[in-house]
């Protein structure tokens, strides 16, 4: 494969046929200036010492110098490299309980953040293995497709939290079944399942699920979070904490017999999380002893830069036309370097040697995608810069640099990086890969409409994006439930408008009923006591007939609900 960098500076190849054009040109009129004195044989032996050939030599030594440095300023790029690479890892499926029970604060800061700083740190101790994300409450939905991305993993991790899932409680069985059918379909992969829960299995069935996992190589690993002692569960923002229905304090117990009995079932282990650290080193144990098999091949090919043997060709033509002299001469070749007539050929070679010397921002790039490799984001990130600073129109500058400020999560200013890159690149495959992680910086801040847009854009360049695909119909999915949420608010606060506006005008009724009973009524329009108490309950009946339709409505906008709210 053979590619040029630059390709405009190709054209100055014209010049070099018109200096060519010239040479001739002269060549004629001194020939034609020649016959004037005499016969050209007996003039020619007038000039002796003066060589036929070497005029014509120099001149081509300088053209093929030339030709050569015009080339090498178009950065030819060829022979790629191709580096085959074996991720030898695991897959791992991170199933989170987000009930409300994991706000309880018996764990510093609270149970779940505890939960997201230690899988934060078990993201930071992967290389090669891949991870998935899934939150779970009263239900489950996958917040992560299983990836090799880490820096989207951690993204997706900040963001999770209690709000997410509608549908409260803690159904862990949920929770492992969509995990086992989260996994790639490669064979003969190690695969492992973490749970992290307080242990409060509201539905059951967890024991029957990691059974299941078991049966097909999954192995499930419980880390069970909180006090068994208990502890109670505040309600954001109120100082207050929440209340069973007899208006008891609820207290959330950490169950470990029910955390034992889910890992044995899973053919895994219990790690208890507390204050310490002793969990996270447990954990990280337990990742080692997971058997590391080979999940993938993945090629790399990068394009080498070849510039600098054009540069070399050229130096060396031009060292051999200041040394070759267009007459025979017995002088020195050191003499003759130092000729007047060669002054304009060393400044050549001197300039063309700092050229040469002088850092190109391919070279920053690549110096730039060996700190990546390496996990040196920053180093990475002042590399990327010093190429920018070269040629601020390279669009693959912008897009690693964005990804070097990504793995920082800096992804306010790696958001501007790939806009910039967008705009400036026309290869469709890249073009693909920047709206995609313009897509997940969306997607984890929660802005689904635009998430949406760059996962359309990624998909229009590269449809066979799976990972893009999957993140497009997440998205989507989200954007939709936010706009369901927004119509329920909305037609909840209707209907409170229209139940406080009957309330008011019962109110003005009984006012207005009270206020005629004050009034003096005419003997024969006064009603009888029996009259008065069947009015009575015939109100009653219909207030009563009146509540029980309000309630069946909210109980037919209501979702799926458990028994225990937290």
């Amino acid at each position: 494969m053979f590619r040029f960098e630059s390709p405009q500076y190709l054209y100055l190849l014209l010049v070099l046929l018109a200096l060519a054009a010239i040479h001739y040109y002269i060549i004629f009129k001194k020939k034609q200036q020649v016959k004037r004195f005499g016969d050209p044989v007996l003039t020619r032996q007038l000039f002796l010492g003066v060589s036929r050939w070497r005029p014509e030599v120099k001149f081509w030594l300088a053209m093929v110098a030339l030709a050569s440095f015009i080339v090498a300023l178009a950065r030819p790029q060829f022979g790629t490299r191709l580096d085959t690479r074996e991720r030898v890892g695991i897959e791992a499926i991170i199933a989170l309980d987000v009930s409300n029970s994991m706000l309880a604060e018996d764990v510093k800061p609270n149970r779940l953040e505890k939960a997201k700083m230690m899988v934060s740190n078990m993201v930071d101790g992967m290389k090669d293995d891949k991870i998935g994300l899934i939150v779970f409450a009263g239900e489950a939905f996958v917040q992560l497709p299983i990836t090799s991305d880490y820096v989207s993993a951690k993204m997706f991790l900040e963001t999770i939290s209690p709000s997410m899932i509608s549908v409260q409680g803690t159904d862990v069985a949920e929770a492992i079944s969509l995990s086992m059918r989260s996994f790639t379909q490669q064979e003969d992969v190690t695969r492992a399942i973490f749970v992290i829960t307080d242990g409060e299995d509201n539905e059951g069935r967890a024991v029957e699920a990691a059974k299941q996992a078991a049966s097909q190589g999954i192995r499930v690993y419980v880390l069970g979070i909180g006090n068994p002692g208990g502890a109670p569960i505040p309600i954001p923002g109120t100082g207050q904490y929440i209340i069973d229905n007899e208006g008891n304090t609820v207290v959330s117990k950490l169950s470990e017999e029910m955390c034992r009995e889910i890992a044995t079932a899973g053919n895994g282990s219990y790690i208890y999380v507390d204050n310490s650290s002793s969990a996270q080193r447990k954990l990280m144990e337990q990742l080692d002893r997971l058997s590391k098999t080979k999940m993938e091949s993945q090629v790399y090919s990068e394009y080498d830069e070849q510039y600098q043997g054009f540069v070399l060709i050229g130096l060396l033509l031009l060292l051999i036309d200041v040394l070759l002299l267009e007459r025979e001469s017995k002088s020195t070749w050191l003499s003759n370097l130092f000729r007047r007539q060669r002054s304009f050929s060393v400044f050549l070679l001197l300039f063309f040697s700092l050229a040469a010397m002088s850092q190109t921002d391919r070279d920053y790039i690549r110096r730039g995608n060996r700190f990546m490799r390496d996990s040196v984001y920053d180093k990475a990130q002042v590399e990327y810069q010093k190429a920018i600073e070269q040629d601020n129109t390279n669009p693959i500058s912008h897009y690693n640099l964005g990804n070097a400020l990504l793995y920082q999560n800096k992804a306010e200013d790696a958001m501007k990086e790939y806009e910039t890159a967008a705009r400036l690149e026309k290869d469709k495959m890249r073009l693909a890969q920047i709206y995609h992680n313009m897509g997940v910086i969306l997607q984890a801040a929660k802005q689904f409409d635009k998430a949406v847009a760059c996962y359309q854009n990624s998909l229009r360049n590269d449809p066979t994006c799976n990972e893009t695909r999957y993140n497009y119909a997440l998205s989507l999915f989200q954007l939709k439930k936010n706009q369901q949420n927004q119509d329920n608010q909305e037609q909840q606060q209707d209907d409170k408008g229209q139940d406080e506006k009957e309330e008011k005008q019962q109110q003005q009724q009984q006012q207005q009923e009270q206020k005629d009973e004050q009034q003096p009524q005419p003997q024969q329009d006064q009603m009888s006591r029996e009259n008065a108490e069947q009015m009575l309950n015939a109100a009653m009946q219909d207030e009563k007939a009146t509540q029980e339709k309000i309630q069946k409505a909210q109980q037919q906008r209501q979702q799926k609900q458990l028994q225990k709210q937290w």
